[in-house]
C-alpha cells in the first residue's frame, strides 16, 4: 500500500472545541434589543392585518393537525391571539415580536459562542435587528416570523455544542426543530446543510452523538401527523412549492435570488456576512464553525435550485453575520480605522431602518401603479381595502336579497384566500364564505344546495368558470389595496349547476 493510500485511510481527528467564553456583554445588548422591541412594536401597531394573517384566523377555526400550505402553528396562535380581549394589533402580532427580539439576542449570543466579545456581540445582534428582513416580516404573523427565529435558535444551540459538547443542547436543537416544523416546513433544509457541513470538515464527533440521533426520531415522530395529512389529501404542499416557483419568476426567479438576499442582510449585515464567510473558510480560529460556512452556502444552493423565495435561508443569516462580528471586532481591537469604520456603518444601519419604518400615514400612501408593484411592497398593500371589500359585498347582497328577479345568494365564493379570510373576518353577517385557493379550498366545500351565490374575482379573470351562467353586478376600483385581491374586483350573480361536491377538486388551486 502506497503512502497516498496509508493517507487516506487514516481518519483524522475532529479539530479541538475553542477554549474559554466572554462574558454576556448586557450593557451594549440590552440597548439593542430594546430598540429591536420598539421598532417592531411600532411596525406592528400600523395599519391593517395582512391578507396572510386573516387566514390564519380563519384556518385556526377549522383545527387542524395540518393545513395544506402549513403547519398548524400559525393558525392556532391566529386564533388564539385574535380571540384575546381588544382589537390590538400588537398583541396579534406578539408571538413574532418576542421571538424577533429573542432572535436578536441570540445572534449577539452566537457571536459570544464563537469568542466575541463585547464589540462582536454588539455588531452581531446589531446586524441582524437592523436587516432588511425583520423590517419587513417581524411586525406581521407570518411563517417566516417564526420561522427564521427558530432557525437563529437551533444554529445557537449547535455552535454551543461545538464550544461545550453538551449533548442536552443536540436534544433541545431537536425540540426546536420539531416546533418549527410545526409552522413551516423549511427546516430540513438547515440540517442537510449542517450535515453536509460536518461531514465535509467535522466536527463529525457530531454525527456519533446518540441524543442527535434521538432528537432526529423526536423531530421525525412530530412530523407524521403532517406528512398523513399531506398524503391523504394528494400532497398539497409540493405543489405549492411549484406555484412558490412560478411566482418567484415574476419577480426574477434565480436572477434575483442572491442580490435580494443580499438585501434582505441590511447595511451592517451585508459587511458582516461577507466577513463572516471569509473567516469560517480562511481563518484558522474558526475552523470548529467551518461546516455552518458550507451549511450556509448549501442553504443557498438548495433554495437556489428549487426557486425558492429569497428569504428562505435567512434563518442562517445570524450565524454567518455572528462570525463576521467576531472577525471584525478582532482587526477593530488591533487598528483603530477598522472600528472607525465599522461604527459609521452600524450607525447607517440604525439610520436606515428608522427611516424606513412605516411614518407615513395610510391617507398619504399612494395605490400602486402595478400588481408588481404591489407585490414589491406586499406588506404594505396587502393590509388594506379588506374592510371596504367587505363593505362592498355586504352592499351586493343586500341588494340581491331586496331584487325579487333574482335568487338571495345563499353563499360566497372568492377566487382568493386572501378575500375569503377577510370576508370571513369583517362579514359575520354575511353568507357563509368559501374559496378554492390555496389552503382555504380544504377548510370546507359549498354544499349543493348552493346553486346560486355571488362569486368574488379579480376583475380581468373573466367569467367564473364554476357557474353556468354569470354576470357582473359590480366592479370594486380605485382604493388603497392590493389590485386583484382587495381593488380591481369584479363581484359577479352566479348560477350553479354541477354539484360542488364533483367540481371543487378541479377548481381548488394553490
Amino acid at each position: 500500500m502506497s503512502t497516498t493510500d496509508v493517507q487516506d485511510h487514516i481518519v483524522r481527528p475532529d479539530p479541538p472545541e475553542p477554549k474559554g467564553v466572554p462574558p454576556i456583554a448586557w450593557s451594549v445588548l440590552a440597548p439593542i434589543l430594546l430598540f429591536a422591541t420598539a421598532g417592531t412594536v411600532f411596525a406592528a401597531s400600523r395599519y391593517h392585518l395582512f391578507g396572510d394573517e386573516l387566514y390564519f384566523i380563519a384556518a385556526g377555526a377549522h383545527p387542524s393537525v395540518s393545513y395544506a400550505d402549513q403547519g398548524p402553528i400559525l393558525p392556532l396562535l391566529a386564533a388564539f391571539t385574535d380571540a384575546l380581549p381588544g382589537d390590538s394589533l400588537i398583541v396579534f402580532r406578539l408571538p413574532s415580536i418576542i421571538l424577533t427580539v429573542i432572535a436578536v439576542g441570540v445572534t449577539g449570543l452566537i457571536a459570544r459562542e464563537m469568542g466575541g466579545g463585547r464589540t462582536a456581540q454588539a455588531l452581531a445582534a446589531l446586524a441582524y435587528g437592523t436587516s432588511t428582513l425583520l423590517l419587513l416580516q417581524a411586525n406581521l404573523l407570518a411563517t417566516n416570523a417564526i420561522d427564521a427565529p427558530l432557525w437563529v435558535i437551533i444554529t445557537w444551540g449547535i455552535v454551543r455544542w461545538v464550544r461545550t459538547r453538551q449533548d442536552r443542547l443536540l436534544l433541545v436543537a431537536a425540540l426546536v426543530t420539531a416546533l418549527d416544523l410545526q409552522a413551516k416546513w423549511l427546516v430540513p433544509v438547515l440540517w442537510i446543510g449542517v450535515v453536509v457541513g460536518v461531514a465535509a470538515v467535522g466536527p463529525r464527533d457530531l454525527l456519533r452523538r446518540p441524543l442527535l440521533w434521538v432528537g432526529g426520531l423526536i423531530v421525525v415522530i412530530s412530523a407524521i401527523p403532517s406528512i398523513v395529512w399531506q398524503a391523504t389529501h394528494d400532497w398539497p404542499q409540493l405543489q405549492l412549492s411549484q406555484q412558490v416557483a412560478v411566482e418567484q419568476a415574476y419577480i426574477g426567479g434565480r436572477l434575483l435570488f442572491l442580490p435580494l438576499l443580499i438585501v434582505f442582510a441590511g447595511a451592517l449585515g451585508v459587511p458582516l456576512l461577507v466577513a463572516g464567510l471569509w473567516r469560517l473558510f480562511r481563518n484558522s480560529d474558526a475552523r470548529p464553525y467551518r461546516f455552518l460556512g458550507i451549511a450556509f452556502l448549501v442553504v443557498v444552493v438548495i433554495f437556489l435550485a428549487v426557486n425558492g423565495r429569497p428569504y428562505y435561508p435567512a434563518g442562517m443569516l445570524a450565524v454567518v453575520m455572528a462570525a463576521g462580528a467576531v472577525g471584525v471586532a478582532d482587526i477593530a481591537a488591533r487598528r483603530r480605522s477598522i472600528g472607525m469604520g465599522a461604527g459609521v456603518v452600524a450607525a447607517t444601519s440604525l439610520v436606515v431602518v428608522v427611516v424606513a419604518m412605516p411614518w407615513k400615514p395610510a391617507d398619504q400612501i399612494t395605490q400602486a401603479a402595478s400588481v408588481e408593484d404591489a407585490a414589491a411592497m406586499i406588506s404594505v398593500y396587502g393590509q388594506f381595502g379588506w374592510p371596504e371589500l367587505t363593505r362592498d359585498v355586504r352592499g351586493v347582497v343586500g341588494s340581491e336579497s331586496a331584487d325579487p328577479t333574482h335568487p338571495t345568494p345563499t353563499a360566497i365564493v372568492s377566487d382568493s384566500y386572501w378575500q375569503a379570510g377577510a370576508l370571513e373576518y369583517y362579514g359575520s353577517d354575511l353568507p357563509p364564505v368559501y374559496s378554492p385557493s390555496r389552503g382555504f379550498g380544504y377548510l370546507g366545500t359549498p354544499p349543493d344546495s348552493a346553486t346560486s351565490v355571488l362569486w368574488v374575482d379579480a376583475s380581468d379573470n373573466g367569467r367564473p368558470k364554476a357557474c353556468a351562467a354569470a354576470e357582473p353586478i359590480r366592479t370594486i376600483t380605485g382604493r388603497l389595496a392590493f389590485p386583484g385581491a382587495a381593488t380591481d374586483v369584479t363581484i359577479w350573480r352566479c348560477s350553479v349547476a354541477t354539484p360542488w361536491s364533483q367540481q371543487w377538486t378541479d377548481l381548488q388551486h394553490i
